[in-house]
């Protein structure tokens, strides 16, 4: 009977306490943003006092002018300029080609990155896998691989910040009826919110 209570109150607990953990550290990461500014900028100087969360509403402020400013025309010249400099940069410009290219693809409107739930068989044939569609294949891999095929990120449990990315034919993989959080619930639960999957949450779309 103890054993039980106390295992209830770590599934209450745990998942509150990781969250409220996550959230510290965010907020706290963004709230030092306002350590890289001039003191006479800071709140300290503004206010006479230190205002929390004063770093978080320079990085919103930042983060939507700088996007303001590369939406229209002369903004996005400049962008292009920027980047073809850095790209020159030796060992500099080889990381930030392939960060842009990362974040591009997951975090652009019109990506495909993590778009759709699977099914696929791994790590071999018989053993299935819940997975997310990543893109379509292409170029010289889609001519070696001779059939239409997707690029599949099968994360890891219950840490799904790693995994497998695998070529999959596109035949051989099964689109499920999962949203991505739906699926993401799946997997990091090692399948222990399956129903809670086919009921509830379908309820809530």
């Amino acid at each position: 009977m103890i054993k039980r209570y106390l295992l209830t109150g770590l599934l209450l607990w745990v998942p509150l306490g990781i969250t409220l953990w996550v959230l510290h550290f965010l907020v706290t990461t963004l709230d030092g943003v306002v350590n890289i500014l001039p003191i006479k900028w800071r709140s300290e100087s503004l206010f006479g006092m230190h205002i929390y969360g004063f770093g978080i509403l320079i990085t919103f402020i930042v983060l939507m002018t700088t996007g303001l400013i590369a939406r229209n025309f002369f903004g996005a010249q400049l962008v292009k300029f920027w980047e073809n400099l850095l790209g020159k940069v030796p060992v500099v410009g080889g990381v930030y080609k392939s960060v842009k290219q990362i974040s591009d693809t997951v975090l652009s409107d019109s990506g495909q990155a993590f778009s759709k739930a699977v099914l696929v068989e791994f790590p071999h044939a018989g053993s299935h896998t819940v997975g997310f569609l990543t893109g379509h294949v292409s170029g010289e891999l889609a001519g070696i691989l001779g059939s239409e095929s997707v690029s599949v990120y099968i994360p890891t449990t219950p840490n799904p910040t790693s995994g497998y990315m695998v070529l999959v034919a596109r035949h051989k993989i099964k689109e499920l009826d999962l949203t991505v959080d739906q699926a993401l619930k799946y997997i990091i639960s090692m399948g222990a919110v399956s129903a809670e999957i086919s009921h509830s949450d379908k309820r809530n779309q």
